[in-house]
């Protein structure tokens, strides 16, 4: 009994992926702690402890990257924040 191995040309793929965005929060002179931890936490779903912790590293390095996905969902979050009064931007 003879085995005969069908053997198919590669095919190339293309797959298309959404680019992940992520909205960057910069640090200001004007916001206190407490609404920039409320903001986070009402616009960006985090938790307390990770809105503290996003604010620490806005003021001490001068920014930081406190949500990422796609571009249609981060929108309207950075908008929410650009309109509180906060510095933020998608890169």
């Amino acid at each position: 009994m003879d085995v005969k191995e069908l053997i198919q040309p590669k095919q190339k793929v293309d797959v298309l992926e959404k680019e992940e965005k992520k909205i960057v929060l910069y640090n200001d002179d004007v916001n206190t702690f407490d609404h920039v931890i409320d903001m986070l936490v009402a616009t960006c779903d985090h938790t307390p402890v990770q809105a503290e912790q996003c604010s620490i590293i806005v003021h001490y390095k001068g920014k930081c990257s406190v949500k990422t996905g796609e571009y249609d969902d981060l929108k309207p979050r950075c908008s929410a924040l650009l309109e509180a009064g906060l510095t933020a931007e998608i890169v």
